[in-house]
């Protein structure tokens, strides 16, 4: 590689914007799916319990996004993230299309698979092109954007199912943009570390765990696992314990989310640059340790506007985690791994604990009977996820990718 300058070229400032844009869908997708749940369910008939269903279903699809992800040290990273911004916009068409629930859940199902393989795809690209020392803001400025699609999701839906078209225009009015972002992709180019790998050889599916990066895998895999637990079902259950155990109004409720949610995103769009500058673990400490207290905070305080604070809180740490790990996991592996690496890190193993916990959650709120308590007690696994950074990962801060790498192998041995 030449030598690092600190400012960005005119093609890594055209892609910083490529890439912000694109991980915006990734917002906007899972927001659009929890907003139109009560609409789809009244225009196909469905029961309320067949919402739970179909997220669940859905969801396999990140998981599945593991097999094309891995493609990315095969096929190269451009053609993989042109292949997910094709077939993303596709489904996405199609999910509009959807003559009844089967086909809807299908079709949004293969969705994710793309979207995600979009995201995870982003982020390598992003780590393998721009500047050492700037890494982690770049990290977290494309992943705030996925926060800021949510924000603008919520604040758009409820007028579009206004319209006639209902849910389905939902999904037909974000084929516009993807389709200005499939013409902008041409411009982009293979990343200088792939182009520049000697290494063409097709890697098999098992390859990365016969080699030293085997042990990092498993101890990021597991730390996706854990940090997932609290981000995932945070947010997700707040509405329900906001409204059935103190007693918010839906009006009050979605004012409450609307104000935190963009209270919280200056603090997100700058939770990479913090990485940058007290390093990726001090970082990882003060995010996982704000998210201790906004979960805690959401789910125990009373009153709205202790709560709405608390909630800002909550949504800061649900998007500040993921430049933390993200780093880590396009850091720490060479160039000829850092796809598989990622899929088997975060799209396998690691989505385990994003798609499971939900439904753990569930079946100990029946238990119990509330809320406040079980998503609560959720937020030890943020306190557990800081502890094994510290104690299971290196300082990466402002390495090279190559000298990260190296320094990983080193300290398993």
């Amino acid at each position: 590689m030449d030598e690092v300058k600190e400012g960005f070229t005119s093609y890594q400032k055209r892609l910083f914007l490529f890439l912000s844009v694109a991980t915006f869908f990734e917002g906007y997708d899972f927001m659009a799916l929890t907003q139109i749940l009560p609409n789809l369910r009244q225009d196909m008939g469905l029961p309320p319990e067949a919402s739970g269903y179909l997220v669940a279903v859905i969801n396999l699809g990140t998981i599945i996004a593991f097999w094309l992800v891995r493609k990315a040290d095969t096929w190269g990273r451009k053609r993989v993230l042109t292949v997910t911004i094709v077939g993303y916009t596709i489904f996405t068409f199609l999910s509009g299309m959807a003559p009844n629930v089967y086909v809807f859940a299908i079709v949004q199902l293969i969705a994710r698979i793309f979207l995600l393989g979009e995201w995870a795809i982003s982020m390598v690209i992003a780590a393998e092109e721009f500047p050492a020392k700037r890494r982690g803001m770049v990290l977290g400025v494309i992943q705030a954007c996925a926060s800021l699609g949510s924000i603008f999701c919520a604040g758009v839906v409820p007028l579009l199912l206004g319209t006639q078209y209902g849910w389905r225009l939902v999904y037909w009015v974000a084929i516009i943009p993807l389709l200005i972002l499939g013409f902008l992709r041409r411009g982009m180019r293979e990343t200088q570390r792939f182009a520049e790998s000697d290494d063409s050889e097709v890697m098999p599916l098992m390859a990365i765990w016969k080699t030293p990066h085997a042990k990092t895998v498993l101890m990021l895999a597991a730390i996706w696992f854990v940090a997932y637990i609290p981000a995932q079902n945070a947010i997700s259950f707040w509405k329900e314990f906001a409204t059935a155990e103190r007693g918010l109004t839906d009006g009050e409720v979605g004012l409450s989310i609307a104000i935190a949610a963009v209270a919280a995103m200056p603090f997100v769009f700058v939770s990479g640059k913090l990485l940058d500058v007290v390093g990726r673990k001090r970082g990882a400490y003060i995010i996982f340790a704000i998210g201790t207290f906004g979960i805690i905070g959401c789910y125990t305080f009373h009153g709205r506007w202790p709560l709405t604070a608390a909630l800002v809180l909550g949504i800061f740490s649900a998007s500040a985690y993921l430049p933390v790990l993200n780093s880590y996991t396009t850091e720490l592996f060479p160039t000829r791994l850092r796809g598989s690496a990622y899929s088997w890190s975060n799209n396998l193993l690691g989505r385990l604990g994003y798609v499971a916990s939900p439904a753990l959650v569930g079946a100990l709120v029946h238990q119990v009977g509330a809320y406040g308590p079980v998503v609560a007690s959720t937020a030890v696994f943020n306190i557990i996820a800081a502890i094994m950074v510290w104690k299971m990962l290196p300082e990466t801060a402002g390495l090279e990718l190559e000298t990260a790498a190296a320094l990983a192998t080193t300290q398993e041995s």
